[in-house]
């Protein structure tokens, strides 16, 4: 295995985690747009509670 300096080593910790970011930016927008579906396409077509 490639050994990382301890320089790099430190780089790496004290990096921002970016993909992990994405991938809650990915599925927090896949479920809002999901909901934004459910409401607009079940819930107001079938009109107020009765």
């Amino acid at each position: 295995m490639n050994q990382l300096s301890e320089e790099e080593r430190k780089k790496i910790l004290e990096s921002s985690p970016v993909g992990t970011w994405t991938l809650l930016l990915m599925v927090g927008g896949g479920m809002v747009i999901a909901w934004l579906l459910m409401y607009y396409g079940m819930f107001l077509p079938r009109g107020h509670i009765s």
